[in-house]
């Protein structure tokens, strides 16, 4: 039940993206895109540059959880996440249908997967998280930005893809808590209701995973029903 519901809500995602999100305008778009790329955000919505920054943001905050549940898993994360960077939750959620729950970590932490794992870099992502919501939401334009949701297909998509991803978020939560030792419904209802910045705070404030030097986990991981 758990792949079919993933693999339905990816395919409902593509139809509703292509088939029935607002008109696109490929000039338009390109341009735009082309802008917030470059820095160029002069005359740009506030909310939408918000937007499309937090998008990248997002990945990270996947990433520090995908690239340590993988190690665990029969198919690699690192080609669905590297993928997120730019399209999001279209690339995650086939991860998400096809892989097991896995409240455990085996083998070494690499320094990739050191990196990933600290508090350091949960601090950068939450960090980076605060200021552009702060930025989007007291210097936006709310009108201004419920006119491009409902007339720009790029705007709609984006819009939908952020909601997902807060969404889903959830889904892998648990396991990456129980490979901590952490086993608190506070933490993980507070986490899971909280939009971008539950997640972001918890990568911040979460105790990283234990590794023996044989490659044996410490943390006392957390029986799951």
């Amino acid at each position: 039940m758990r792949k079919l519901g993933f693999g339905l809500i990816w395919i409902g995602l593509i139809i509703y993206a292509f088939g029935f999100a607002p008109p696109d305008n490929p000039t338009a778009t390109f341009n735009l895109i082309n802008k917030l790329v470059n820095g160029e955000w002069e005359g740009i919505n506030p909310l939408i540059i918000a937007l499309f920054n937090i998008m990248g943001v997002w990945p990270f905050i996947y990433s520090a959880v995908l690239f340590l549940d993988g190690k665990g898993q029969k198919i690699p994360a690192w080609p669905f996440v590297t993928l997120s960077f730019g399209v999001g939750a279209f690339a995650l959620l086939p991860y998400l249908a096809l892989r097991q729950p896995n409240p455990t970590f085996s083998g070494e932490k690499n320094w990739f997967l050191k990196a990933i794992d600290s508090r350091i870099f949960g601090a950068i992502a939450a960090l980076s998280a605060l200021i552009l919501l702060g930025y989007g939401i007291t210097q936006g334009n709310w009108t201004d930005y419920l006119y491009q949701w409902q007339t720009s297909r790029f705007i709609h998509v984006m819009t939908l893809d952020f909601c997902l991803l807060c969404l889903l978020f959830p889904t892998i939560l648990k396991d990456d808590m129980a490979r901590r030792g952490l086993n608190s419904p506070v933490i993980f209802w507070i986490v899971a209701l909280i939009p971008l910045l539950g997640p972001a705070f918890y990568l911040a404030l979460r105790p990283p995973i234990q590794v023996s030097e044989e490659g044996v986990q410490m943390n006392t991981p957390v029986t799951q029903e």
